[in-house]
């Protein structure tokens, strides 16, 4: 699959599209294909490697794939998802696990995952679901 990877810290032109090894999900996790992913404040940070973040994570970024947010299809479930099938249009967030930037992440599903309206685009629900985190659980 293609990910949007940061090697190193500094400015935008550090993220390069490469291939990377598709996800498997675990007993508790949804395999999304994402449709859509926003860039919020924390990947800036994370991906500039302010004082602090270099002082924890030391010279390479720890979280190589950035992205939070983000909206799409189920693709695959784990073996002891029950809330959740292949197919179904989904919106959520990986918290501070990242790795959104991506044309696959796996999400579980306890956390913060709901289905996706039908009146929303998946662009739409990428976007909004940073402003719902903030207001109610998606579930």
């Amino acid at each position: 699959m293609r990910a949007a990877v940061t090697t190193r810290y500094g400015l935008p032109e550090v993220v390069e599209v490469r291939e990377v090894p598709t996800p498997t999900p675990a007993a508790n996790e949804v395999l999304v294909r994402v449709r859509a992913s926003s860039v919020c404040y924390g990947d800036r940070i994370m991906r500039r490697g302010a004082l602090l973040i270099r002082l924890l994570s030391g010279f390479r970024p720890w979280h190589p794939i950035l992205g939070v947010d983000l909206a799409g299809t189920v693709e695959a479930v784990g073996s002891g998802v029950t809330r959740f099938a292949p197919g179904d249009a989904v919106y959520g967030a990986r918290g501070d696990k990242f790795a959104a930037h991506a044309e696959f992440a796996c999400v579980a599903e306890d956390g913060l995952l709901a289905r996706k309206p039908a009146t929303m685009t998946f662009a739409e629900a990428g976007i909004h679901t940073r402003r719902d985190r903030r207001s109610a659980p998606l579930r």
